[in-house]
């Protein structure tokens, strides 16, 4: 007793959008992105850094906005949303490390992580259907 039989689950019952794995790793980036552009030049205030803070708030942001949502086609799409900011926000690392901001060694771990987040969102999403 105790355990789970082989290949079942068990359930988690879900209160809220706080109790999602996926809520809570996307919040762990926020910190990490916040923390890095702390790194990029001054006069990228209204440029990158604004644009990478919005693009990984928003990805938490819309994890719980498509959780309190009625209808499951809803929360489908505010978790796609949630995923492109993701997206968004890789490309913005890139544009860093192409312009020589940011090091490899700092932005490839995050990339690690947006990958994860973004896996996550689809098979959260599948689950939905």
């Amino acid at each position: 007793m105790g355990q789970e039989a082989k290949g079942e689950r068990m359930a988690v019952k879900i209160k809220s959008y706080q109790d999602l794995l996926v809520w809570q790793k996307s919040m762990n980036l926020v910190e990490s992105i916040y923390k890095i552009t702390m790194l990029l030049p001054d006069d990228e205030r209204f440029g990158l850094i604004s644009q990478m803070r919005r693009a990984a708030v928003s990805a938490p942001s819309n994890i719980d906005e498509g959780f309190g949502r009625q209808a499951r086609g809803e929360y489908r799409h505010h978790l796609s949303m949630a995923r492109g900011s993701l997206l968004e926000l890789e490309t913005h690392m890139f544009v860093c490390l192409r312009l020589g901001f940011l090091k490899s060694y700092i932005i490839d771990p995050l990339l690690n992580e947006i990958t994860e987040l973004s896996k996550m969102l689809a098979t959260l999403t599948s689950r939905l259907r």
